[in-house]
């Protein structure tokens, strides 16, 4: 969307700033022992306590044969995204790495984010993976510039984590949000600069690099939503929705 009053913008920011205090609950819960399952509770209840809707929750993309059914997205170890947290009975267990995904609607503003995280001691190739992957998600960032093009992210992104030797997927990527959860642009984790849709003042995007530890090839399970990694390897996901504005990129889903 484009933020296209005071209004919407400070709804969109108070929307961002409640979503990054869930993410951040999320990443304390997720200790060895914890469930995926009691993730997704945990999600919804602040969610639904803050007055807000899980935009996740029910909702049907592009191409989805039936709507996503739980408020969590999450992503463990070779899990690119989009892993199904009320299907899976999983327990964390230390040396996990575990994608967390969600989104909330506040007031008719949908706002969209994602992280990381280590549970208990993980090795340092696991480390490596999760840094230089929110370092890419910071480049991508910086490179949403009034008048730019959608590919100066893809670029910048792509220019980043090319020395570091992961794989980048290619088949998902960013994209607008802030109406819907899912808009117009694509925004992909690769491309050339000065191609691709122009990017406008108080254009409302989410950039979210996927970087694989091996190859980028992915698979996608029967279950319609989750995507794994083709080699079996470790993937690492970070996203933030930010307004584009004529001062440079503003990240709303951060604390």
């Amino acid at each position: 969307m484009i933020a296209k009053s005071e209004k919407d913008k400070k709804e969109l920011r108070e929307a961002g700033k409640r979503l990054g205090r869930i993410l951040k609950a999320l990443t304390l819960a997720a200790v060895p022992g914890t469930s995926v399952s009691s993730l997704n509770e945990l999600a919804e209840r602040m969610i639904r306590e803050g007055g807000d809707t899980p935009a996740f929750l029910h909702y049907t993309p592009r191409g989805a044969e039936r709507p996503y059914p739980a408020t969590l997205c999450i992503a463990l170890n070779d899990v690119v995204v989009h892993g199904i947290p009320t299907e899976n009975k999983t327990v964390l267990k230390d040396g996990d790495i575990i994608g967390l995904d969600t989104g909330l609607i506040h007031n008719g503003y949908i706002v969209d984010s994602g992280i990381t995280v280590p549970v208990g001691r993980v090795d340092k190739e696991a480390q490596k993976l999760m840094q230089t992957t929110r370092e890419a998600l910071y480049v991508g960032i910086e490179a949403a510039r009034v008048g730019g093009r959608v590919g100066d992210i893809g670029h910048a992104i792509q220019e980043y984590v090319k020395p570091h030797g992961y794989g980048i997927v290619r088949e998902l990527g960013g994209h607008g949000v802030g109406r819907k959860v899912h808009e117009e642009p694509s925004i992909p984790n690769f491309g050339k600069k000065g191609k691709g849709p122009e990017l406008l003042e108080n254009m409302v995007i989410a950039i979210e690099p996927m970087l694989n530890e091996g190859e980028r090839d992915v698979v996608f399970d029967d279950d319609g939503y989750t995507v794994r990694t083709a080699d079996g390897l470790r993937s690492a996901h970070f996203e933030h929705t930010i307004i584009i504005t004529k001062n440079g990129p503003e990240i709303i889903t951060e604390v």
